[in-house]
């Protein structure tokens, strides 16, 4: 049954069936695009999975027109708000026969022709009509392609139901040919330099003018020779791609910029679905942890039928007041060297793990709140403790964790107990990034960006928590000094693992 619903995919073996593929459903797209208001970040444009195949939706062109690519039946299926409809098969032809006989079918509906005829997002692009060459159509490729979308929309569904923010729907992009979810701090990003192929630079700019995780998944090409997901994240943080993600077999591409997870990894593994969530939410929690998004109040349980979610009431006359933290006790477990607050709360167990540098400085690692949990201010309640135990013992207290660093710019008053020479948690953004870059220094075995990095930490007094937060990031450092004295760092590399 597995095999099924997560059918095998050979890449390989129908990469040009699914070079022709993409490009006739960009027909298809383009057809829709000059007809659907402009909705932001290109949502307009996009097809949607159904039981057959993928849908444009209705086009408001003519008396309303939706175009399917029937991928069982193997034909593209024009249909009007009026009863009528047209179809035309899916077969071995050029992209110009099949452009031609798309713009006949669109004509017979009643449609309006004017559209773009040149693809978008493909190098040395050749316009539709003069694209003569003979392309195979191998329909079983075809078929076991379209099912495994339909596993994948499915899960990137239930992934999207845990986040109140703003998110996409679950789209296909026929652009770039791949499936995707995405989701928005709701911030404002940096302008995009554009540079995409055959993509107006004005289009990319629209796309990623707000802060974005985004995950997706590709059939193959563009540098990958197999099916695989993605994850990435615009504007990239720090330190991103050292995160730590999920399953074991995902990896960050140097080349891509992001992170990737091949479908195998998934269709083999035990609990398929399983394995595609736990890459989705790590990666996501990855790129929001670091970027410092509002977790607490973007994120929710993970939808279930016929349950409503809960929603935060009215206080005091103010719509979306936040709840009150916790009041359950949070218990401590600590250690000689490493400890973890604990608090459970309806059988679900939230945890924050902590590293000792000393006697006087606790570095906080790691915030990990089940999805059940969220939007509930556990993370803050975990983080509000260590500030409470921190006090009383007389500690200093280093939030390494991106999600407890945030707590702590939301809340100054717990800036008594930041150390006086970690005020770049809270105060100096450039050294936290110089931070970033000696750790990645150092594990990649850099000694001249280690040595700018960790110089300028000293000229600021953090060369003590620097050392202590490459330490608890697994990395044994070694001083070394050159010649002319310059202190030199450097790291085993085997036990490198961000904890954050």
């Amino acid at each position: 049954m597995k095999s099924k619903i997560w059918p095998e995919l050979d890449y390989l073996n129908w990469r040009e069936t699914c070079a022709a593929l993409h490009l006739y459903l960009q027909i298809a797209g383009k057809y829709r695009l000059a007809h659907t208001p402009w909705v932001n970040h290109s949502w307009h444009a996009t097809f949607y999975v159904t039981s057959r195949g993928w849908s444009s939706s209705l086009v408001p062109d003519g008396p309303g027109i939706e175009i399917l690519f029937d991928l069982i039946d193997h034909r593209v299926v024009g249909q009007t708000a009026d009863g009528r409809s047209a179809d035309f098969a899916l077969e071995p032809m050029t992209v110009a026969d099949f452009h031609a006989q798309f713009v006949e079918m669109v004509k017979n509906l009643g449609g309006t022709l004017d559209f773009d005829g040149s693809p978008n997002e493909i190098r040395d692009p050749v316009p539709f009509t003069e694209d003569d060459r003979d392309r195979p159509y191998d329909a079983e490729a075809v078929t076991r392609f379209f099912r495994a979308t339909v596993a994948v929309d499915r899960v990137f569904k239930a992934f999207r139901t845990s986040y109140v923010g703003k998110a996409s729907p679950v789209h296909l992009f026929w652009g770039s040919f791949d499936l995707a979810v995405t989701r928005f701090s709701g911030r404002a990003a940096p302008l995009h330099p554009g540079g995409v192929p055959a993509l107006p630079d004005d289009v990319a700019q629209e796309a990623y003018d707000r802060e974005v995780s985004s995950a997706g998944f590709w059939p193959g090409g563009g540098g990958l020779d197999y099916p695989a997901f993605y994850s990435y994240a615009y504007p990239t943080p720090s330190a991103f791609r050292s995160a730590s993600v999920e399953p074991d077999d995902a990896f960050w591409s140097t080349e891509l910029s992001e992170f990737v997870l091949p479908y195998e990894v998934v269709r083999a593994a035990p609990d398929p679905d399983a394995a595609l969530m736990a890459f989705l939410s790590s990666t996501y929690e990855a790129a929001a942890d670091l970027g410092g998004w509002d977790r607490e109040n973007l994120e929710c349980g993970i939808g279930r039928p016929r349950v409503v979610r809960p929603v935060r009431g009215i206080e005091n006359g103010n719509a979306g007041t936040a709840k009150p933290m916790p009041t359950e006790p949070v218990r401590r477990e600590d250690g000689p060297s490493k400890g973890r607050y604990l608090l459970e709360i309806d059988g679900h167990l939230a945890e924050m793990t902590y590293s000792h540098a000393g006697v006087t400085l606790l570095i906080i690692d790691h915030t990990e709140v089940p999805g059940a949990l969220r939007g509930r201010r556990i993370g803050e309640r975990l983080v509000s403790q260590a500030v409470v135990d921190a006090r009383e013992n007389g500690m200093a207290i280093l939030p390494l964790c991106p999600f407890a660093k945030a707590q702590f710019e939301r809340h100054p008053e717990w800036h008594d107990v930041l150390h006086e020479d970690l005020r770049m948690s809270a105060s100096n953004e450039k050294d936290s990034v110089w931070l970033e870059k000696w750790l990645d220094a150092v594990r990649d075995g850099d000694a001249t960006m280690s040595q700018r990095a960790r110089s300028a930490i000293e000229r600021h007094g953090g060369l003590e928590c620097a050392t202590a937060a490459a330490r608890c990031r697994g990395l044994h450092l070694v001083e070394l000094t050159d010649d002319k004295g310059n202190v030199l760092v450097a790291a085993s590399r085997h036990a490198f693992r961000s904890l954050c």
